[in-house]
């Protein structure tokens, strides 16, 4: 056996979603047609370089109509698609749940791998959050109200940014410059991504998967966070969000979990847009809006 009981096609299954989920591209036309017209909104900053390197790029949705007004509470979006395929482009969708609520939200593009390292993607990822608290101002965003959120690859997004010391990081940075973090589907241990398929793009060893896998560097500080996986996705999934969410509750953080039952790995992000649905409204309590 290669990996916890599984031999290598066992694996490769446990995190192809698209295999287990035929109907997937349904959900992704539907993304990409709502997100289109997202992106075409009045007030849309689209394709704003935070970095200097292809790919670190992110959207700026402002609160809309009523729900603007004053510094607004900012949310970054991180898209999934194993670190090595999705662009932001199709992931506009997210933020119906939020701007109309008064929240500010910035959705965020990375360099792919193979072109980049995951530690690469990572580093950039970090640095749309010191762009972020840095041009609040700017953009019409509060740096003291500063959450984050990501599905699948984003969800480790999420954990590796919730864990980061920004102190260290980036002069001018507190070390609570993240707020809080909302991790979906998330992935917290790198080691089975070596050894299935993915990583003919993401090219990880050992010493990599490891220094990147959150589950091996739970921090003594973290901000509030959120976890929440689809009831109806792989027993690994499922796997990787209670291993990560036990061992910070060993750590004596106390991380929230969300169930979504019946959801798979493709309709639980669908889900997070619901303005009115359970992802959405504990998003929003964290970010203390309505």
């Amino acid at each position: 056996m290669l990996y916890r009981g599984y031999d290598l096609a066992a694996l490769d299954a446990q995190y192809n979603n698209q295999a287990r989920v035929p109907h997937f591209q349904t959900w992704v036309s539907k993304w990409q047609a709502r997100s289109a017209e997202v992106r075409a909104m009045d007030g849309v900053q689209r394709d704003v370089a935070y970095g200097e390197a292809e790919g670190m790029a992110l959207d700026v949705h402002p609160p809309i109509g009523d729900a603007g007004g004053g510094r607004a509470p900012m949310l970054l979006f991180f898209h999934g698609g194993y670190w090595q395929a999705r662009d932001k482009t199709d992931f506009a969708f997210v933020v119906d749940g939020f701007t109309r609520h008064g929240a500010l939200v910035l959705n965020v593009n990375y360099a792919l791998c193979p072109s980049v390292s995951m530690t690469e993607l990572v580093e950039q990822c970090r640095h749309a959050v010191v762009w972020a608290y840095r041009r609040a101002g700017e953009i019409g965003g509060d740096a003291e109200r500063l959450f984050v959120s990501g599905h699948s690859a984003g969800g480790h997004i999420v954990a590796e940014l919730a864990g980061t010391d920004w102190i260290a990081f980036a002069s001018g940075l507190p070390r609570d410059a993240v707020k809080g973090g909302v991790a979906i589907s998330g992935l917290y241990d790198l080691e089975p991504m070596r050894l299935c398929y993915l990583n003919d793009k993401l090219k990880l060893d050992a010493p990599e998967a490891r220094a990147l896998s959150p589950i091996h560097h739970v921090p003594p500080r973290l901000p509030p966070l959120l976890f929440t996986v689809g009831g109806a996705e792989s027993e690994e999934f499922l796997r990787q969000q209670a291993d990560y969410v036990a061992a910070l509750r060993r750590s004596r953080h106390g991380p929230g979990e969300i169930a979504m039952p019946g959801h798979d790995h493709f309709s639980i992000i669908d889900a997070f847009a619901d303005a009115e649905g359970p992802l959405a409204r504990a998003t929003r309590g964290l970010m203390g809006l309505p």
